[in-house]
């Protein structure tokens, strides 16, 4: 009844009479804490009521050569069937699974496999815990549930309606993969689907031990039998999470998603994607999300000109201004958006001045839903939403219902399908207007669809199955790639890094990477694995949660800078850089005078020394560096850690060369020590250690 797997390091047996996975050896120790069922899963019946199953449900088990079969589940869906296989080729484990309903009367909805339980994580366990590296936002490490436990961005169920912060890709979960990590090794988890379907890439507390869980959302028709056609991976990896990235990397390479191209000789690029330039955005009307809209200092928008001016001088940068608030209907009222606010005549005053000096005009835009009602304005929808019968192109649930959980402080509506013939020919209509009018260079159209990824739906009469899968990435992909054939000369981006299906569609997104200080530690794992085939900028950096006795803008610059995003200053409406958008005080600004210096300084260090490396270079693992370091605080207060000093990573140019990128966001110089080397780093400024010495 057991099968056991035998690779250099690692050993796993599974017990398929018992249903579960029984012992995972790696570096010669048992990392099972304790048995979970081998899979979880929920089937739908014809009137959408969900029934869930797990491995122990089933009476009769039965082993084969490679795994077993899963029968005899209790009532109403006795017929179901579920085969799991397991191998053990020699680049690693091999899981895939069945599940067949036998019944035209349900469907499977998701299945989650393979399930493991390992170690609590180490805050909570010292001794044998680890941490879980996740693709989530930029990437991630978390050490603690409990940290993670009382945030948003705690463990979901994902459900319609959807939410922005479920761990899902592609959403805010980037790449298919996740790894558990100790000190001395690690679990690689990576499901290799080239076609990227939807998945729930996340793990939880169990009892005192954490439970890994893969969540596969099957996309099937009533009655249709659900197979992987790839394999889920596992492999033994040090305990460095480079290492895991570096095992998905191979398998992104030899599979890239459509439009993935190289950022290298790519000339359908822009030629200001290559200047790293400094994004400035600001809001035209109110000053916050949800305040009351009457026009800012900011507005009319060429009011503008003289803070941009400054700052243009102050940091010798090419600017990418991106604006907020500046729609014609109402702030976060999607679809519709143009004509801008104002009219077009000062619009494109503004924007032919940045275009006289040699800078770029963007706007944000608030991705799929349909606006019933603005609870900024009086803006309306309801009577063309009436008028056209819009209701068969929005998201519905399992039972039929039609509701949003989006921005519901901002409006009132619902989510857009995109798959539906109706909802794609709104989406179409609504945003043709900004790609054929607009002269924008760039257009941040997904806000609210983190990744680029499109929201659950279960409708049985839009031309898709009846429950998220594998389509909802292919009609992204078909949706994003007419939008390029549209407006060839813009860029399109998302709120979040874009997700791996879209890397090609999506080339300069809103990389907020400082969202992660809430749950764990970032590490750059987006650049790692993407960084080649495209950039992003660090974002508006909304709720700023690094927080430490000064404050941190500058610190969250540098490693965005680092990370080889471009830089972005984020203004209040009256022109003062704010430490980030959403901030309410403005008695604790950041240093103008600092900040300035700082972004000065690296816009002439990428330009003069980093750009081979910064632009198109490769990410490769770092060698560590032993500074001093200070006292933070995240998760609204609640979370107390030390972060080094300086940022630092590193990299590999064309020509084959290494070097290690160490940047100085303190207004004092630090000595620190890369490897066995002692290098000192300038004041508000950045240095290149070759790693060829």
């Amino acid at each position: 009844f057991m099968r056991t797997c035998n690779l250099d390091n690692m050993t796993l047996s599974v017990d398929f009479a018992a249903g579960h996975i029984t012992s995972l050896i790696i570096n010669g120790v048992e990392r099972v804490a304790a048995a979970t069922p081998l899979f979880r899963l929920r089937l739908r019946d014809e009137a959408g009521q969900a029934h869930h199953y797990t491995a122990y449900d089933a009476s009769l088990r039965t082993p084969t050569d490679h795994g077993g079969i899963f029968p005899g589940f209790p009532a109403p869906f006795e017929n179901l069937t579920v085969t799991v296989s397991l191998t053990d080729p020699a680049s690693g484990i091999d899981w895939r699974i069945s599940v067949a309903p036998n019944t035209g009367k349900a469907f499977a909805e998701w299945v989650d496999f393979p399930r493991v339980t390992l170690p609590d994580l180490k805050r909570e366990n010292p001794e044998a815990g680890g941490e879980i590296l996740l693709p989530y936002n930029e990437g991630i490490l978390v050490s603690s549930h409990a940290e993670r436990d009382v945030t948003d961005f705690r463990f979901w169920e994902p459900e319609y309606p959807s939410l922005g912060c479920y761990s899902l890709f592609p959403n805010m979960v980037s790449s298919q993969m996740m790894a558990y990590l100790w000190e001395d090794c690690g679990l690689y988890v990576g499901l290799h689907d080239p076609k990227r379907g939807v998945k729930a890439l996340d793990f939880f507390r169990d009892g005192e031990n954490t439970t890994i869980q893969p969540r596969i959302f099957c996309g099937v028709e009533l009655g249709e039998t659900y197979t992987t056609d790839y394999p889920v991976v596992w492999k033994a990896t040090d305990g460095r999470w480079e290492s895991a990235a570096e095992i998905y990397r191979v398998w992104f390479e030899a599979n890239l998603p459509p439009k993935a191209r190289k950022v290298a000789g790519d000339d359908s690029l822009p030629a200001w994607y290559e200047d790293s330039p400094l994004i400035v955005t600001y809001p035209v009307r109110g000053w916050h999300d949800t305040d009351d809209m009457s026009p800012n200092p900011m507005f009319p928008y060429t009011n503008a000109l003289p803070v941009l001016d400054r700052i243009r001088s102050a940091t010798e940068s090419r600017l990418m201004v991106i604006l907020m608030h500046w729609e014609g209907t109402a702030p976060w009222a999607p679809p519709f958006v143009w004509p801008p606010y104002g009219g077009g005549e000062n619009f494109n005053a503004f924007k032919t001045a940045l275009h006289d000096r040699n800078d770029m005009l963007g706007v944000y835009c608030s991705g799929f839903g349909y606006t019933m009602q603005s609870h900024l304005t009086d803006y309306s929808g309801k009577e063309f939403y009436e008028k056209e019968c819009l209701e068969d192109g929005m998201c519905v649930g399992p039972n039929g219902q039609i509701t949003s959980k989006i921005c519901t402080a901002q409006r009132e509506g619902y989510d857009v399908c995109p798959a539906s013939p109706v909802g794609r020919k709104l989406l179409d209509e609504a945003y043709a207007p900004l790609f054929e009018e607009s002269g924008l260079d760039y257009v941040q159209i997904l806000d609210q669809n983190h990744g680029g990824g499109q929201y659950f739906c279960y409708a049985k009469d839009h031309g898709h199955p009846p429950a998220p899968g594998a389509w909802m990435t292919k009609s992204m992909q078909d949706m994003l790639g007419g939008w390029n054939e549209k407006a060839p000369s813009m860029l399109f981006g998302c709120e979040s890094a874009a997700a791996e299906p879209f890397i090609g569609n999506l080339r300069f997104s809103d990389n907020r990477y400082e969202l992660n200080y809430f749950t764990g530690r970032p590490v750059p794992l987006y650049a790692y694995l993407y960084h080649e085939y495209l950039r992003n900028f660090m974002g508006n950096q909304v709720c700023g949660d690094l927080r430490g006795e000064y404050e941190t803008l500058c610190h969250r610059i540098g490693y965005s800078f680092a990370a080889g995003d471009c830089m972005t200053l984020v203004l209040s409406p009256d022109g003062r850089i704010q430490s980030y958008w959403g901030q309410r005080d403005l008695s604790d600004l950041p240093d103008a005078d600092k900040v300035l210096t700082f972004i000065h300084n690296l816009t002439r260090f990428y330009r003069e020394e980093a750009k081979p490396y910064l632009y198109a270079g490769r990410m490769i693992p770092a060698l560590p560096v032993a500074c001093a370091e200070r006292d933070f605080i995240g998760n609204w207060g609640t979370r107390r850690f030390s972060l080094p000093i300086l940022h630092s990573t590193a990299w590999e140019a064309a020509d084959g060369s290494r070097v290690q990128i160490l940047v100085n966001p303190e207004d004092f110089d630090v000595e620190c020590r890369v490897g066995e080397a002692t290098v000192t780093v300038p004041a508000l400024s950045a240095k290149i250690f070759s790693m060829e010495l």
